[in-house]
């Protein structure tokens, strides 16, 4: 059942993000049956009900009015008996119109990073960013509502997964295309049921240095803590053998039409965290989005210091060149960005703040309530 949030779990929602988060808020304002109602995020909204919710339009900064000139943003919040925990399973929905398709959130998780799990964090870093020594992250997918086409970016881990796509109306047939960013866990759990194909009618891409790597015996000899993963990867990939899709990744810099995978469809190389990571930019009538995977696993030190890397990544000094390279670009050229690891709502504008860092502004992170 969809369920409407409650003020008191909007609350609880912006206490756990604004107590764990440098992350910058903006205003929302929304209109329920008809009513106007203007929500802060520092003050209760008397909103209650299903509604719309944007940005308030602001003369003076374009590329706000840009990129809400298309996008009109809509949240479903299922709530379970339990109230907002640090490490959550309740199920959150937001979705996106952008143009003529549609971007669609699907959160499995909202949980706390550990500190340990990030290299090069200087005490300093530490006392200014993580003064708890936590962290917000989540664990998320997307589906993409083209005219033609469903497509889902990463399957999460799978637990949440299935609920989420039901809850849109749509059923594991109706998707089309899969887009993988890498072959890590988290990112293909949802791929296999019963060590089948989940998605029987879709197409899977994966990046040829991506494919490369997790068939390679040598790769995964050298990296015997991570075998399973190995394992794991290896039976997708035979699972989707008859519908797999390899690509060559382009520089976002460069990125150009001629090298679609789609009308409107890129995918871009973000080479580090795994040898062949990849992001996707997704284009409708002149409004963008870049999904871009586990560019950042810990945004709250991650985008005033992209130099900090997370245990995972498998080339951390590319990891941090490929970081700062699509960070640099994406606040330049006013790109959306959306993230697997990106606290709720999960997407929002990357702002440069200068010598070097950034600040994430997530997009209506009061709901709209």
């Amino acid at each position: 059942m969809i369920t409407p949030i409650k003020q008191r779990d909007v609350s609880a929602i912006l206490k756990n993000i604004k107590n764990t988060s440098e992350l910058k808020v903006k205003g929302c304002a929304c209109m329920c049956n008809g009513v106007a109602c203007d929500c802060n995020c520092s003050t209760d909204c008397d909103c209650n009900c299903d509604c719309d919710c944007k940005k308030p339009a602001k003369p003076e900064d374009k590329r706000v009015q840009k990129f809400f000139l298309f996008v009109l943003v809509f949240v479903t919040v299922l709530l379970g008996s339990r109230g907002m925990a640090q490490n959550s399973n309740e199920q959150f929905l937001m979705t996106f119109t952008i143009g003529d398709s549609q971007v669609s959130v699907l959160s499995e998780e909202q949980r706390t990073g550990r500190l340990d799990a990030l290299t090069g964090a200087t005490p300093q870093m530490i006392q200014t960013y993580l003064p708890d020594s936590t962290y917000p992250t989540a664990v998320n997918a997307f589906l993409v509502r083209m005219p033609d086409i469903n497509i889902l970016v990463d399957a999460g881990y799978g637990n949440k997964l299935f609920d989420n796509i039901q809850s849109l109306g749509l059923t594991e047939e109706d998707i089309r295309v899969i887009l993988l960013t890498h072959m890590h866990g988290d990112h293909i759990g949802g791929l296999l049921r019963n060590e089948k194909t989940a998605f029987s009618q879709a197409e899977l891409y994966l990046s040829q240095p991506e494919y490369d790597y997790w068939t390679s015996d040598q790769a995964m000899q050298a990296s015997p803590d991570r075998r399973n993963g190995f394992l794991q990867a290896r039976k997708v990939l035979a699972a989707y053998k008859d519908k797999l899709h390899l690509f060559v990744p382009v520089d976002l810099e460069g990125e150009s039409q001629a090298n679609a995978l789609f009308p409107g469809v890129q995918g871009i190389a973000a080479y580090g965290h795994t040898p062949g990571h990849t992001a996707y930019l997704f284009e409708s009538e002149g409004a963008q989005v870049l999904i871009w995977g586990d560019v950042n696993h810990a945004m709250r030190i991650q985008m005033p210091c992209p130099d900090v890397t997370y245990a995972r990544d498998t080339n951390p000094a590319q990891s941090i060149e490929t970081r700062k390279r699509i960070l640099s670009c994406v606040a330049e050229k006013n790109i959306p960005i959306a993230g697997m690891h990106v606290a709720f709502p999960g997407i929002g504008d990357v702002i440069s703040t200068g010598n070097g860092g950034y600040a994430f502004e997530p997009y209506c992170l009061c709901l709209g309530f």
